[in-house]
């Protein structure tokens, strides 16, 4: 058992003060103060509420993440440095109350009581530890038996899931090769992304095929958290970075080969439902089990409104490579932000959006309903020069992916610790709605968030660990530090 103790734990609705505990790769217990004392104790904030009936005394010396961290000295007592050298040490203390959002102090000593709140959740979500005093579940090791890691005040947040990318690293899903997609996966996983899944743009029918059934065996192996086609049912007009001559109308009998081809593994759709048999396409979807996300579209906002009455519950890379918003025709953006049912995705790297229209965005259809996602294609994590995405030709300047010769964006280069920190250190989301629309919000939209999204007793240990700047320093997958 791992218990990772002084640390400011950026929860659902709240930053607290506090440890978690960690067992069998599952979040089995989290409270306020210092693991070695029990509710009431001196150590805990004044005003905290207790989070557990007994915390965890484990009779072990907290080992340090590292030297000089929060402000404590290698002697002080009952403390021994530890192996775990995560760089220069943090204050613990630097972060201002802005960043902190509601609920949490600049010293990260949160008083908002944690029981009681829904918020972030979908209906019928779980509410494993909400609501009671014991935030502790069955079947946990003997404390006697716990690794106490001190974290120096560091933040941990729940591992960031993206449910749109491509790429990373030099690499590419679109190959289909099997050492490609791992080579994405650690890129991302080390820059603090714990579930992804893999996306696919437009090709021919054999290569999507051919794709969607060997990344279906990465996500057997539980690699990937499914497959997302891109494509090809999209339009040319707001086509973006996919080849218009591969383009075509809704397949079902297509459509139906993919889905078998994937093996159960195909975990969402992008497509434009105002194409002949868009609608058809959708409700197919819903009924195999995939998400059905509404994405480079020229539809009309009553168009789209009914692709959502049939089923669609995601709006892609919302503002990108849709009809605009117009004050006589909402269109896209407009049926999605009004849709109380819809998640809406956001590429939040400065370039696919305007920070004042990602503040907006948050503003109008709020944290529960934001997904923050890269895009990201080969060249994140790369330097600039010349790339491809699917076949299409993308030159990659300052950071900015292009298509040769063109005018259209081809994906980003960015990561989602990249989105989430920009997220609330510019455009001024408090950390704990960021975390949400990066983490809890993309696991709800994919229907994983009963096990991943949020640091709650009974789901995965997937989490970061990041500094006062919001800098990834350790990233845990399954219980285990990659």
């Amino acid at each position: 058992m791992t218990v990772l103790a002084n640390a400011r734990l950026v929860l659902p609705n709240a930053v607290q003060h506090g440890w978690l505990r960690i067992d069998d790769g599952r979040i089995v217990g989290l409270g306020t103060g210092d693991p070695a004392h029990g509710p009431g104790d001196p150590a805990l904030s004044a005003g905290a509420s207790d989070l557990c009936t007994a915390a965890p005394d484990s009779g072990k010396a907290a080992r340090d993440f590292s030297a000089g961290a929060s402000g404590r000295g290698p002697g002080t007592p009952g403390r021994r440095q530890g192996s775990f050298d995560l760089g220069a040490g943090s204050s613990g203390h630097g972060a201002d109350s802005s960043r902190l959002g509601a609920g949490a102090s600049s010293s990260g000593l949160g008083s908002s009581s944690l029981g009681g709140g829904d918020s972030g959740r979908g209906p019928g979500s779980p509410r494993a530890g909400v609501g009671g005093s014991d935030r502790s579940a069955d079947g946990f090791s003997s404390p006697d038996e716990a690794d106490v890691l001190d974290l120096g005040g560091r933040y941990v947040v729940p591992g960031f899931v993206d449910m749109h990318l491509h790429g990373g690293a030099g690499h590419s899903y679109q190959s289909g090769r099997a050492e490609d997609a791992r080579q994405v996966v650690k890129f991302h996983r080390a820059h603090g992304t714990t579930t992804m899944t893999a996306g696919l743009v437009t090709g021919s029918t054999d290569e999507m095929i051919n794709a969607v059934s060997s990344l279906a065996e990465l996500a057997s192996e539980g690699l990937i958290a499914g497959i997302h086609l891109e494509g090809p049912y999209i339009a040319v007009g707001r086509c973006g970075a996919h080849e218009p001559s591969l383009l075509r109308d809704p397949d079902l009998s297509e459509f139906r080969r993919l889905i078998k081809a994937g093996g159960g593994h195909v975990r969402m759709i992008t497509l434009a439902p105002e194409l002949p048999g868009g609608l058809d396409l959708v409700r197919a979807a819903v009924d195999e089990g995939v998400v059905a996300a509404i994405g480079h579209t020229d539809g009309t906002a009553a168009q789209v409104k009914e692709a959502f009455d049939a089923g669609a519950r995601v709006a892609t890379h919302l503002f990108n490579a849709m009809r605009p918003l117009h004050h006589r025709e909402g269109g896209p953006i407009v049926a999605a932000l009004n849709d109380p049912r819809v998640t809406v995705e956001l590429i939040n790297d400065g370039v696919h959006i305007d920070t004042e229209v990602a503040r907006l965005t948050f503003t109008t259809a709020g944290a529960d309903r934001v997904a923050l996602i890269t895009d990201s294609m080969a060249a994140a994590g790369m330097g600039d020069g010349s790339y491809t995405l699917g076949v299409m030709n993308v030159e990659v300047k300052d950071g900015r992916a292009m298509l040769a010769g063109g005018t259209s964006i081809a994906g980003s280069t960015i990561t989602m610790a990249d989105g989430f920190r920009r997220a609330v250190t510019v455009v001024g989301v408090p950390i704990e709605d960021a975390a949400r629309s990066a983490a809890l919000i993309p696991a709800r939209a994919l229907g994983l968030d009963d096990r991943i999204g949020s640091l709650e007793p009974g789901k995965k240990a997937d989490l970061v660990v990041l500094s006062d700047d919001l800098e990834v320093e350790k990233v845990m997958k399954d219980g285990r530090w990659s």
